[in-house]
C-alpha cells in the first residue's frame, strides 16, 4: 500500500538534473517535509501548488527516504506531447509513461542497433552497487582518458535515473559519455528495452568503447543467498558474454562492513560467480607484490570458487592480477565523494579499490 497525503508547495529547495526538490506542508498536521518531484514525471510545481504525495519512506525512516515523492500535481495545467514510438515504461502502474526509445522502430538508431551482430570484444564491466560506478569510471580513465565509457542503469533498484546525483555529476564532467536507462528505469541521456538492447545502442550509436552496467541507489537484500537485487548482474554478465563483448565482474568487497557476509568478498558476488553464472568472466585481483592481507583473502576466495566450479563441470573465471598503481589518486580525484553504506574511501579502501581495478582492467582493451 502506498501512504498517500496531499500538501502545498512553499519554496524550491534545490535540484539538479532531472530533479526539482520542494518544501511542502503537508495538510494533516502542516509539519514541513522535503519532497522530491520527478521532471519526467509530474514537472516542476510551483509555490503554492497542492500535490498528492507518497510518504511511504517518510514515514517509515528508511536510509532512502527523508523525502516524500510528488505523485501529481493536483494543480497542473495544460496538455504533455507524447513521443513519437510507442514504448512504455514503469507500465501498468499509474505512474506508466511514454517514452523515445533508441530500439523503438521509431528511432532514428532503431536500423544500427538491429543490425549490430557482435559487441567484438568490447568491455563491459558489471557491478551489483551503484557506489561502483564512479570508482569503475576513474580506473577506467586513468588508463584510457580518451576511451568513451557508456553507463547503462539497470531496473534492478532506484528506476528514476535522475534520482542519482552522482550520476548526474559524472556525466557533467564527462567522465561517462552518456546514460542509457535499460528496462523499465528511465531519465538517462536515451532509453532502451533491455540490457542486451541498451548494449547495442551504447555501441552502435554512442561509439562506446567500454560499458558499465549497474543499478541505480537502493539495493535490496535480505541476508539470505538468494536474496538481492544485485542477483540480476548475473543476466548482464550473460547477455555480455552471449553478444561477444569481453565480460568483468567488478566484485562487491569490503574491509570495514560490520556484517560478516560482506567482509572481504561479499556473499553477493560469490553466489553469482559460484552458481549463478554458465560462462566464465573476468574478475580483477590485485597484483601479487601489492598484495595487503584483504587482498589475500579475496584470492582465496577466487580461488574457492573456481574449485567449486571446476568440480560441477563449469569453467573457471579468469582471475586477472591488475596493478593499483595510480588508481587511489584516481578514486580521490573523482569529482564526487565516494560512498558506500556510509562509508568513505578512507573507512573502507578496499570496496573503492576493486571497482576502480574493474575499470583499469576494462580500459586495456579499449579500442579508442
Amino acid at each position: 500500500m502506498i501512504a498517500q497525503e496531499t500538501g502545498t508547495v512553499l519554496e524550491k529547495r534545490d535540484a539538479w538534473p532531472g530533479v526539482s526538490r520542494l518544501w511542502v506542508a503537508l495538510d494533516s498536521d502542516g509539519s514541513r517535509v522535503s519532497a522530491l518531484s520527478y521532471l519526467d514525471i509530474v514537472g516542476t510545481p510551483k509555490p503554492g501548488d497542492r500535490l498528492l504525495l507518497n510518504t511511504n519512506a517518510l514515514r517509515k525512516g528508511l536510509g532512502t527516504g527523508g523525502d516524500a515523492f510528488v505523485v501529481a500535481n493536483l494543480d497542473a495545467e495544460g496538455e504533455t506531447a507524447l513521443p513519437e514510438g510507442h514504448m512504455m515504461k514503469a507500465r501498468y502502474t499509474p505512474q506508466q509513461m511514454m517514452v523515445n526509445a533508441l530500439d523503438d522502430p521509431a528511432s532514428q538508431s532503431h536500423d544500427a542497433i538491429d543490425a549490430l551482430e557482435d559487441l567484438e570484444g568490447m568491455s563491459v564491466v558489471v557491478a551489483g552497487l551503484h557506489s561502483a560506478v564512479g570508482p569503475i569510471a576513474a580506473g577506467f580513465r586513468a588508463h584510457s582518458p580518451a576511451a568513451r565509457l557508456v553507463y547503462v542503469h539497470t531496473d534492478w533498484a532506484a528506476l528514476p535515473v535522475a534520482y542519482s546525483r552522482a550520476n548526474a555529476r559524472l556525466r557533467e564532467e564527462g567522465l561517462l559519455a552518456a546514460t542509457i536507462s535499460a528496462g523499465q528505469s528511465f531519465g538517462g541521456d536515451a532509453e532502451a528495452v533491455s540490457i542486451p538492447s541498451a548494449l547495442a545502442a551504447a555501441r552502435a550509436h554512442f561509439e562506446a568503447d567500454a560499458v558499465i552496467v549497474a543499478q541505480g541507489p537502493g539495493n535490496l537484500g535480505t541476508g539470505t543467498r538468494w536474496g538481492f537485487g544485485s542477483i540480476a548482474i548475473a543476466d548482464a554478465l550473460h547477455a555480455a558474454c552471449a553478444m561477444g563483448a569481453r565480460a568483468i565482474h567488478a566484485p562487491r568487497v569490503s574491509e570495514a562492513d560490520p556484517r560478516e557476509r560482506h567482509v572481504g568478498l561479499s556473499h553477493h558476488s560469490r553466489i553469482v560467480l559460484e552458481r549463478m553464472l554458465f560462462p566464465s568472466v573476468e574478475v580483477p585481483c590485485v597484483q601479487a607484490p601489492n598484495r595487503r592481507e584483504i587482498d589475500e583473502s579475496i584470492a582465496g576466495s577466487y580461488a574457492s570458487i573456481n574449485r567449486a566450479r571446476l568440480a560441477r563441470g563449469a569453467q573457471q573465471h579468469h582471475v586477472v592480477e591488475t596493478s593499483p598503481d595510480g588508481l587511489e589518486q584516481a578514486l580521490r580525484d573523482l569529482p564526487i565523494r565516494v560512498s558506500t553504506m556510509g562509508r568513505g574511501l578512507d573507512e573502507d579502501y578496499a570496496s573503492f579499490l576493486y571497482s576502480a581495478l574493474a575499470g583499469a582492467l576494462a580500459a586495456s582493451e579499449a579500442t579508442r
